[in-house]
């Protein structure tokens, strides 16, 4: 398994934006080819932690990417631009420089160019859904990404941020934007009001007592997704906190230790199996 961070230089400015504070990186749990006589070609998936555009989560990194290497799949884990070291559209840029990078690269990794699935958690789950709806949106072309090798092939969205509307975290979207924090671009990146013909299948879930960003986020962007015709699939599960992660017991928090609840790990562990099916099955 390779686990040499990846450091791709990107041009910040190129793209209509200052460059961050820290350097974008991109953590690879890629899977080596055990026979070259074997030409199968992994489905990669590139993962966003969540960590409400403040920080990286580490419970929604590693463990979610064992999750899907167990299966098969080349993970490549992104370290996105978070508040303080830089704003919009950073996280935006390095997302779609990511998809290309790897599309550009699938040879060396052994990865389907054609089979680029973005998994976000959270605020990871909003960065991962705004490069997913905005590859085609003006707002794109406008800082230059044009054409396809940007456009990712599908989303896993896990308890996404998702409208800046009367559901919205607004933690995340303040962390953001910043100082460019405005309707205009609330409106932008209020996402279930970015879905169109062309947004990739998406597989989704979330539990109906998320008490931090709540469900309706993944309601409204299914129900966009829905209405204009795009593979949708959506699991409520009906209890749970924020941020399960894979709902494992070795990633659940503390506050689930004093009160246990067997329904988490026995049942909302199984959204990994059911995404990966998603994916294997997605047109």
């Amino acid at each position: 398994m390779q686990t040499e961070p990846i450091r791709f230089a990107v041009d910040y400015a190129a793209h209509g934006a200052a460059a961050p504070k820290s350097e974008c990186v991109l953590l690879p749990y890629a899977l080596p080819v055990y026979d070259e006589t074997i030409r199968a070609l992994r489905p990669a998936v590139l993962l966003f932690p969540g960590g409400a555009y403040r920080k990286i989560s580490a419970r929604e990194g590693e463990p979610a990417a064992t999750a899907f290497l167990a299966a098969g799949f080349s993970v490549f884990l992104l370290r996105y631009t978070v508040a303080d070291d830089g704003y919009f559209p950073c996280a935006l840029i390095e997302a779609f420089e990511a998809i290309r990078f790897l599309r550009a690269h699938a040879a060396e990794y052994g990865i389907d160019p054609n089979r680029i699935w973005l998994c976000g958690f959270s605020a990871g789950g909003h960065a991962a859904a705004a490069a997913g709806v905005l590859w085609n949106h003006p707002f794109a072309a406008s800082i230059g990404y044009t054409g396809r090798a940007h456009r990712a092939d599908g989303m896993i969205l896990c308890y996404p941020v998702i409208s800046s509307g009367e559901v919205a975290h607004r933690e995340s979207f303040r962390n953001l934007l910043g100082d460019r924090y405005c309707d205009e671009l609330l409106t932008l990146t209020s996402l279930e009001r970015q879905v169109n013909a062309k947004t990739p299948p998406t597989f989704l879930w979330h539990t109906a007592t998320d008490g931090t960003v709540p469900v309706q986020n993944s309601l409204l962007f299914a129900n966009a997704l829905i209405a204009h015709g795009v593979e949708t699939e959506l699991h409520v599960y009906p209890r749970g906190d924020h941020g399960l992660s894979t709902a494992r017991f070795d990633v659940l928090s503390p506050r689930w230790y004093h009160d246990p609840d067997p329904f988490i790990p026995e049942t909302v562990s199984t959204w990994p199996c059911d995404a990966i099916r998603f994916i294997n099955a997605a047109r």
